[in-house]
């Protein structure tokens, strides 16, 4: 991460899906907003990022107001997960065959080992 990354309003921006993003731009300023468009199209370039990001700036410069709160407080940022599932195999459902013509009484070994 750069040193101007680790300064942006939003902490992990580069790493924040849309809907994240969506969510902490409503607490940015005008110039906050101008900083994280300079900073997106400088780098990543994500269409959509930048079309959200625009759209926050006009809703504030026709007089929408900040929803307050610190964006910078709670990223959304995807945290590690465990690898595994905790799913049993005795869970899982049994083999099936596929019917004959569309039907089960044409089919009677389905399902049988």
């Amino acid at each position: 991460m750069t040193r101007r990354a680790a300064r942006l309003p939003i902490p992990d921006f580069d790493e924040l899906p849309l809907t994240s993003v969506q969510h902490q731009i409503r607490a940015l300023e005008r110039d906050e907003l101008i900083e994280l468009i300079e900073h997106e199209h400088a780098h990543a370039d994500r269409t959509p990022v930048l079309e959200l990001l625009r759209a926050r700036l006009e809703q504030l410069d026709q007089g929408a107001d900040t929803s307050g709160g610190d964006p910078a407080a709670h990223s959304e940022r995807p945290a590690d997960t465990r690898t595994g599932s905790p799913v049993s195999p005795d869970a899982a459902a049994g083999p099936s065959g596929p019917l004959r013509h569309g039907r089960v009484s044409r089919t009677p070994e389905r399902d049988r080992p």
